[in-house]
This record gives structure tokens, sequence and C-alpha cells, in this order.
């Protein structure tokens, strides 16, 4: 009996090994960077388009500090989904881009400009095998400064995506 037991405990963790995906662990989840949509009458500046940028770090970073995500490196696919322009409007291009990577999970957004003063960001994230939202929320914003954009994305996380 107990030759049998440690037998089945071996191949239990040669099981466990060999399937990563099933092992204990956060899911592995590729945060693409933030995209800007303008429908103010005011052009994008460099500025704000430097802040989707930053915008996506501190995602990621949240993410991965929160211990729920294991953020892998989107280096590899990142040309492609810039390429591709619209995450949000590319029929599900994330997904495949997502696999690639050997990510369980896909996250993207955007910020729209209405106006200097309302903005709104925008994030979604989604389970790359079922090809389904799991999370999703929006946030407004008052004031188009790094201050605003960095407390607004902190406020989504805190309210819609981490809390559970």
């Amino acid at each position: 009996m107990r030759r049998s037991a440690g037998a089945l405990g071996v191949l239990l963790a040669l099981f466990l090994w060999a399937m990563p995906g099933i092992a204990a662990g956060p899911p592995r989840i590729a945060v693409f960077d933030f995209e800007l949509m303008n429908t103010s009458p005011a052009p994008s500046t460099a500025e704000e388009l430097a802040r989707t940028r930053r915008l996506g770090e501190q995602l990621r970073a949240a993410l991965q500090n929160s211990g729920k995500y294991q953020v892998v490196d989107i280096g590899p696919v990142r040309a492609e989904a810039e390429k591709n322009g619209s995450l949000r409007n590319c029929n599900g291009c994330e997904l495949p881009l997502a696999r690639r990577v050997g990510a369980a999970l896909v996250a993207y957004g955007w910020v729209q400009k209405v106006s200097n003063l309302i903005l709104n960001i925008n994030l979604v994230i989604e389970d790359v095998a079922a090809e389904k939202t799991v999370k999703a929320g929006s946030v407004d914003i008052r004031g188009n400064t790094d201050e605003s954009w960095s407390r607004g994305l902190k406020y989504l996380l805190e309210e819609h995506i981490l809390q559970q």
C-alpha cells in the first residue's frame, strides 16, 4: 500500500511539472500598451502618446505586484500588435498574439480623450482559450496630466479589476 501511494505521488508531481498551466500559481497575462482614442477637437499631443506607454508600464507593474497575475513579455509580438492598429477593433487579433507568448489571459486598454478636461480609461481582460472577456472596467478622469492618468488607472484597478 505504501509503495503504490508513493508511486501515485511521483506520478502526480510529474504530471504537474509537465502541465505548467495546471500547476498552482497566478495565470500568465500578456499586457499590451494602451491606445489613445481622441474624439476631441484638439489634436493628440506627443505627451499624451507617451502617457499611454507609461500607463501600460504602470498596468504591468500593478498586475505583477498584485500577486494575482504573472505578466509575460510581449516583446516578441509587440511590433505585430502595433501594426494591427487598435486591438479593441481588430476582431480578436489580440488572442493569437497572447497565445504566441504563452499567456492564458490578455489585457488591453484605451484612453478616450473627450477634451483636455474629460477623459476616460478603459481596460479589458480576456481569457485566451475561452475567447471571452473575464474582467472589464472604465473610469472617468478630469484633467489631462500624468497624475490624473496614473490615479485613474490605480482607481480602475482597485475598484474594478483587482478587488476579487
